[in-house]
């Protein structure tokens, strides 16, 4: 079976993602398949989770680097590669171009978390910081392409990084031949349009749902009008979806192959990071929990058996913790609340014990005594409280009011 690309490059068949399973052997790890028992429960079908984030560099994107890189002519590997990545892409082409004994350098952004950086630099690349946003660390890229003559290596759009992308859904086949649906993230389209490729020439009847982070869903407008839409600002936590614009190849791909595109808000892409942890105990990055986000989103939506592809594990340990305390919040297991009491001995003992009668576990508390807005006798409290769930912060706060307290949100 044969699907279309647009541009000089000649349609992707089947054969091509064989041929890219076949040159990563021995290089990108067969990653595992993990049954998820809560997430089952909640489609009613089992979901098995594709742990992409155990790959080597962390992400998928080791793949589609690999690939892309071992087809170039000793010609173009003389003249060395180039990248552009605020992190996984950036991580697989250094590691596959050392693995290649090709030059590599890496251009990422100014503000780029410091592990993938250095992560980036131990695999080999020469790093360059350059630019606040992407945009202007892919033009320094490119830039320095046209100069050097290096060999620029899209993050998504070419036919090599496809079919070495694909190779996660030959995996997802062989491991889980009875799949009926795979949820897969969606930034540019490589690895979706990868899948996409592989499995529906083998089983047409699986359905494939993309997701993408609804501050950076480029797919769904582009979808609409039959063509790529850039858009005119992205936002998202979920770094490795932050596209705001579908790849001339990928993008008829995903047009002709993947069933649905689907968005998830932030507070879903906090809530599935944390059930990673806690439930799975797996450490996912945002991007790579966008198909659990979507499955929480929607449980029933999904056919099963499910197969949610965990795309990458890369997180800067700042920016996890940011996360999990956006996903307590967002499951309802994270309360702040003020409220104002007599400030007289045994006072803010007293409020302490009615939160644990209430069994609610403090993290934080500030006690305010010179505030303008006090009387001479009062004192206001401010609290982070953990709860266990939108039922508890209900209980907790009655319990207060009921002891006497005026509780402010």
């Amino acid at each position: 079976m044969t699907f279309r690309t647009s541009g000089p490059f000649p349609p992707l068949i089947l054969d091509d993602v064989r041929g890219a399973q076949k040159m990563l052997s021995g290089v990108a790890r067969t990653t595992g398949m993990e049954g998820s028992r809560h997430l089952s429960s909640l489609v009613g079908a089992p979901v098995h989770l594709k742990c992409e984030n155990l790959q080597r560099t962390g992400s998928f994107k080791l793949r589609g680097a690999y690939v892309r890189i071992s087809g170039l002519s000793p010609v173009e590997r003389a003249a060395g590669v180039v990248a552009a990545s605020a992190g996984n892409h950036a991580q697989g082409v250094a590691l596959a171009s050392s693995l290649l004994g090709v030059r590599s350098t890496v251009f990422m952004p100014v503000g780029a978390p410091l592990p993938k950086v250095a992560a980036t630099r131990e695999y080999g690349a020469e790093v360059r910081l350059h630019g606040h946003v992407v945009d202007e660390t892919l033009a320094a890229a490119q830039e320095y392409a046209e100069q050097t003559g290096a060999v620029f290596i899209h993050p998504f759009d070419h036919p090599d990084i496809i079919a070495g992308q694909g190779t996660v859904g030959l995996e997802i086949l062989e491991q889980c031949p009875e799949v009926r649906t795979i949820v897969v993230g969606v930034g540019g389209g490589g690895l979706a349009a990868g899948i996409a490729v592989a499995v529906k020439a083998l089983r047409p009847d699986v359905r494939i749902v993309g997701v993408q982070a609804a501050g950076a869903a480029a797919f769904p407008p582009s979808l609409a009008t039959g063509h790529p839409v850039a858009l005119d600002s992205v936002q998202t936590m979920a770094d490795g979806i932050k596209v705001g614009r579908p790849g001339d190849l990928t993008f008829p791909l995903v047009q002709e192959l993947v069933d649905e595109v689907r968005t998830v808000t932030e507070d879903e892409l906090s809530s599935a990071l944390l059930l990673c942890l806690e439930r799975a105990k797996m450490v996912v990055e945002p991007a790579g929990a966008s198909p659990v986000a979507a499955l929480l989103s929607d449980p029933k939506a999904f056919r099963g058996p499910v197969v949610a592809v965990l795309s990458g594990g890369n997180v800067d340990p700042l920016l996890i913790q940011r996360i999990l305390t956006h996903g307590m919040v967002a499951a309802g297991r994270y309360l702040s609340l003020r409220l104002r009491l007599t400030d007289r001995p045994g006072a803010l003992a007293a409020m302490l014990a009615t939160l644990s009668v209430a069994d609610a576990n403090v993290l934080d508390i500030q006690h305010v005594r010179t505030d303008p807005r006090l009387g001479l006798t009062e004192a206001e409290v401010e609290l982070h409280l953990e709860t266990k769930g939108p039922e508890h912060c209900e209980e907790v706060a009655a319990a207060l009011r009921q002891a006497g307290y005026t509780v402010r949100a």
